[in-house]
C-alpha cells in the first residue's frame, strides 16, 4: 500500500472513504484535506488530484475505494503582527488587563492568511499596548471579533487572567453584545428571535448560511425606528457565529442595507452612499475579569452610517 504521507509531507495517497461515494472530486478533496472549495478546485484543475492514476474534472463523481493521489500546496507561513497606526481607531478604555477599542471600518481583528490591511492587534502594538496571553501569536488577546466591514466596540485581553475569564464569559453567554442594524423593509413581527443554525455556505467560499446541522445560532431583535424602505433595529446576540446578524436577517429576506454579499438592494445602497453593511457594534458589557465589577462601553455611529440614517429619516 502507498504511504499516506510521502516524503516532504505534501503528497497524500489514500482510498476514497465510503462516506464520500458519489461526491464531486473537488468537494471530496475539500472535505478530506480541509481546503476551501476554491482551493480544492484549483488543485484539481492543475492535475494535482489523480483518481486511480488519472486526472479528472472537478465534476467527476468519485467512488468509494477508488485511489486518490493528491499533491497539496506548500503550507502558508503563519501571519505575523505588524505594528501599524490605524487612523480612526480609538481606545475607549485601557488598564493592565483589558483594552477596549472603537473599531473603524476596513480593519480586521487580527492578521490572517490573505489579509494585507490594518488590524486591531497591529494598531494596539503600534501605540504601545503589550498583549501577554496564550494562543497563536497573531491572535493573542482576541476573545471576540468584528467583521472587517463592521464598526464599533471590541475588547481585547491584555493579561492571561483576562483572556481566560473573557473567553469563558463569551463561551457561556455572560457578555451582553448589543448591535444596531438597518435592514431592508419592515420586520414582522417587529420584535422577535431568530433561532437558526449557521455554518459555511455549501457552495460559496467566504460566505455563511443557515444550514441544517450547523452550529446553534440565536439572534434577538427589536425594531427601534421604521422608514419607508428600511428599519433600524436593536440586535442582541446569544451566540457569536461568523456573520451571524448578516446571515439571519438575509434569511428573513431583510438583509442589512448595503450588504451586497447577502442580498441587499444595490440601488438603495447607492442612494444611501453605503459601501458596506449598515451594522454597528453599539455596546458591550461584561464583568471586569479582575475586579468583578460590571463595565459597559458604548459607541456612537460612524459618519457613513449616521449619514445614511439621516437620508432615510429625511
Amino acid at each position: 500500500m502507498t504511504s499516506a504521507f510521502a516524503a516532504g509531507g505534501d503528497h497524500r495517497s489514500l482510498p476514497v472513504p465510503d462516506g464520500l461515494d458519489g461526491m464531486r472530486l473537488d468537494q471530496a478533496v475539500s472535505r478530506l484535506f480541509g481546503l476551501s472549495r476554491t482551493a480544492a478546485a484549483a488543485l484539481v484543475d492543475a492535475g494535482d488530484a489523480l483518481v486511480d492514476g488519472a486526472a479528472r474534472a472537478n465534476s467527476h463523481k468519485v467512488k468509494a475505494g477508488s485511489w486518490l493521489d493528491v499533491t497539496l500546496p506548500a503550507p502558508v507561513a503563519p501571519p505575523t503582527v505588524v505594528p501599524q497606526a490605524v487612523p480612526g481607531l480609538r481606545v475607549v478604555y485601557a488598564d493592565d488587563d483589558i483594552v477596549v477599542v472603537d473599531k473603524p471600518v476596513g480593519v480586521a481583528a487580527h492578521p490572517s492568511p490573505g489579509w494585507t490591511g490594518p488590524t486591531v492587534i497591529g494598531a494596539l502594538a503600534a501605540i504601545g499596548h503589550r498583549i501577554s496571553t496564550s494562543g497563536a501569536a497573531e491572535r493573542q488577546g482576541v476573545v471576540h471579533r468584528l467583521d472587517v466591514g463592521t464598526t464599533g466596540i471590541m475588547v481585547v485581553a491584555k493579561s492571561e487572567q483576562a483572556y481566560t475569564a473573557l473567553k469563558r464569559a463569551f463561551k457561556y453567554r455572560e457578555v451582553d453584545k448589543g448591535y444596531h442594524a438597518v435592514v431592508q423593509g419592515h420586520l414582522d413581527p417587529l420584535r422577535g428571535t431568530v433561532d437558526a443554525p449557521i455554518d459555511r455556505h455549501p457552495t460559496h467560499d467566504y460566505r455563511w448560511a443557515v444550514v441544517s446541522g450547523g452550529k446553534p445560532s440565536i439572534t434577538h431583535y427589536d425594531t427601534l425606528e421604521a422608514f419607508p424602505a428600511a428599519s433600524l433595529v436593536d440586535v442582541r446576540l446569544e451566540t457569536g457565529r461568523t456573520h451571524q446578524i448578516r446571515v439571519h436577517f438575509s434569511t428573513l429576506r431583510h438583509p442589512c442595507v448595503g450588504d451586497l454579499t447577502y442580498g441587499a438592494d444595490p440601488t438603495l445602497s447607492a442612494r444611501l452612499g453605503l459601501a458596506r453593511q449598515w451594522l454597528h457594534a453599539r455596546e458591550l458589557s461584561f464583568l471586569h475579569p479582575r475586579t468583578g465589577d460590571e463595565v459597559r462601553f458604548v459607541s456612537d455611529y460612524p459618519d457613513d452610517l449616521d449619514r445614511a440614517l439621516q437620508i432615510l429619516r429625511d
